[in-house]
Order: C-alpha cells, then structure tokens, then sequence
C-alpha cells in the first residue's frame, strides 16, 4: 500500500510479500513475521518509516490517494522479512504473471 500524494515522495505503507495462492482474505490479527523466518507466513517488509507494520492512512491535509497492488508471480520471494518495496519490486521482476490493484482515498 503506498501513497504517492505524499509531499515529499511516495509513502509506503505496507509491504506483504509470500502470501500462499490459496489466501483468499487476511485475518484482522494477520500472522505475519518481520524478524523470523517461517516458511508458512506471510512476510512483511519495511514501510517508509523503517518499520515492519502497517501505518494507516494520515495525510498531513487534503485528500490522497492510497493504492493497494497485488501480484501473483510464478515464483516465492527469496528475500527476508524487512526487505523494501524497491528490493521487492527488483526480485519481482520477470516473475508476474498477473496483478490487481485497488485504490481508496482518505481526507484528514
């Protein structure tokens, strides 16, 4: 999830990469893993505040535009929990054989 409205750059919200094909929805306290390596989790990476979480919508004034993207890929990520956006995209590179996105607004 990121925000490209962001004053100074795009502002990454949430990274989530390995989710299983299977997963059809993800659960309100969402077993993710930012420090230990579990073969059955769903990986987080780091947001734009160097953090392994979710940060919520919270522009400093007016409306933006936040985008939530979905790949499905041909391959599992080798990269480890904490890994960027960019890192993300780099790996992802070559393997995307469909995606999704979804876009919502908030106003502060």
């Amino acid at each position: 999830m990121d925000d490209p409205d962001a004053p100074s750059r795009t502002w990454v919200h949430w990274v989530l990469f390995n989710i299983k094909a299977d997963v059809r929805s993800l659960q309100e306290d969402l077993p993710i893993t930012g420090k230990n390596v579990d073969l059955n989790a769903i990986y987080v990476g780091n947001n734009s505040s160097g953090a392994t979480a979710y940060q919520g919508p919270c522009p400093p004034s007016g409306t933006h535009h936040y985008f939530f993207k979905l790949y499905a890929l041909d391959t599992v990520i080798s990269l480890l929990p904490g890994a960027t956006k960019d890192q993300l995209l780099k790996e992802m590179d070559g393997h995307i054989l469909a995606q999704a996105e979804l876009m919502g607004t908030f106003s502060k």
